[in-house]
């Protein structure tokens, strides 16, 4: 199943005791249609107040659906914020978390006057960035490296792979897109608070480099609010 959701209205993905959250709702709305207990498996964790274009998750039912039929019946059960775009049959060997080959995030920023209609879908920056300069230092986290100072919370590992970073302009809007196999906790967050404090001469792209190329140094690096990210793209 693939789905859509405006984050703004949830405490994340992950289900939660007494907290709504995109993975509880799904759950309990299948349950009903099973009638009898749904677990799902997300290709990951979104956190509080982040968006989806395309989250992918996978689950069994003890009957045997028409697809398309069972797409309708649950878009018809869930909120409007929540949206079912597609569902296929799969193998049962299938993981949607662990075949993941390629995860796509964007980040949006607007400048200019503070838009109350975007305060729950892309982060406000009163100040002039150096769009140049932001795109000069993203290149440094291209390839293999250890994000020790772009991830919150404890890993035995913090080395990943980031495929490509674009920032491009449109209007007021300014969006990064992220892509890679894997992304650990608020690590997308950090890496675009990165590039927002060497646009705005904070930080440099030096300073970057030496992050990534001496993780045992804490190093700390903006954060971005979560309300500015969407995961947009998953492949297989």
């Amino acid at each position: 199943m693939r789905i859509s959701y405006d984050g703004s209205k949830y405490n994340g993905f992950q289900r939660l005791n007494n907290k709504e959250t995109i993975q509880g709702i799904i759950e309990c709305v299948l349950s009903k249609i099973n009638n009898g207990k749904v677990c799902i498996k997300g290709a990951g964790r979104t956190d509080a107040l982040v968006h989806a274009y395309d989250q992918c998750l996978h689950f069994d039912l003890a009957n045997d659906f028409d697809c398309d039929k069972l797409k309708y019946i649950v878009n018809r059960m869930l909120p409007a914020s929540i949206n079912v775009n597609s569902i296929c049959k799969v193998s049962s060997d299938f993981h949607a978390r662990f075949m993941v080959k390629e995860k796509t995030y964007v980040y949006k920023i607007y400048f200019g006057e503070k838009d109350v209609f975007l305060s729950d879908y892309a982060y406000h920056v009163g100040y002039e960035l150096d769009i140049k300069l932001m795109k000069l230092a993203s290149k440094e986290f291209i390839g293999t490296h250890d994000f020790h100072n772009f991830v919150s919370g404890y890993r035995k590992s913090y080395v990943s792979t980031i495929n490509d970073l674009q920032i491009y302009e449109d209007g007021k809007m300014l969006y990064f897109v992220v892509s890679g196999q894997g992304f650990y906790r608020y690590m997308v967050r950090s890496l675009v608070g990165a590039l927002v404090m060497v646009g705005s001469k904070k930080r440099s792209v030096l300073d970057i480099r030496k992050s990534l190329s001496r993780p045992d140094i804490k190093n700390n690096f903006l954060i971005v609010p979560g309300y500015g990210l969407y995961l947009q793209a998953i492949k297989y």
